[in-house]
């Protein structure tokens, strides 16, 4: 099984660097073509309108083909590309969640914050809730939830990571924390056989 994460811009290597710990094989997409090569994709963060330039026209619409076939993970600006509607400003998106985004809602890069939420138990954590690391960089709110889409987890009365079907999103940056079971469980979405909860929290060393 191979992972792509999208190397156009952002923190990509992070997000590499985390899935090798975990055990996948990873491929770093800068072109549209390698979408066909892979089973699974991480949309990392940094700035969405900028995606949706660099992607250009054939980018997006390949793009949106993929994650309506095969799992999709977005962080940040990856969740807002992944949205069914986003604000301030209005954008488009690949609507692949149903739920409404805010782009910025929680200030500026200084208003960035480390804080700790909820893991849920779901349907992609077996285990009953517990506590996680969560870091915030100009990050988006999910203001609407649709009936489809199951929550995964919460920071104080926000939803901060959400999926539905093959599709992922965090509005924060799991990347950038010790935890991993984020990214564990993409990896049993795309049905690695890397358990979700093999590894515990905190398992891999800060990078």
């Amino acid at each position: 099984m191979k992972i792509g994460v999208l190397a156009l811009q952002g923190d990509f290597d992070a997000h590499r660097r985390r899935l090798e710990e975990l055990g996948a094989e990873v491929l770093l997409v800068k072109k549209p073509e390698q979408l066909d090569t892979i089973d699974g994709l991480v949309i990392p963060g940094g700035e969405s309108g900028t995606f949706l330039k660099l992607l250009g026209e054939e980018g997006f619409e390949k793009l949106k083909q993929f994650v309506r076939r095969k799992p999709t993970f977005g962080t940040c600006a990856g969740a807002i590309l992944l949205a069914s509607e986003v604000e301030n400003p209005k954008q488009a998106g690949l609507g692949a969640i149903d739920i409404r985004i805010r782009r910025n809602a929680y200030g500026r890069q200084l208003d960035s914050s480390i804080r700790e939420g909820q893991l849920l138990h779901s349907s992609l954590n077996h285990s009953p809730g517990s506590t996680l690391e969560m870091v915030f960089i100009r990050a988006p709110k999910i203001e609407h939830v649709g009936a489809g889409v199951e929550v995964i987890a919460t920071e104080g009365n926000d939803t901060v990571a959400v999926r539905q079907g093959s599709a992922m999103a965090a509005t924060f940056h799991p990347e950038l924390s010790d935890d991993t079971r984020i990214h564990q469980a993409f990896l049993e979405l795309c049905g690695s056989d890397t358990p979700f909860g093999k590894l515990r929290a905190g398992s891999v060393r800060r990078l």
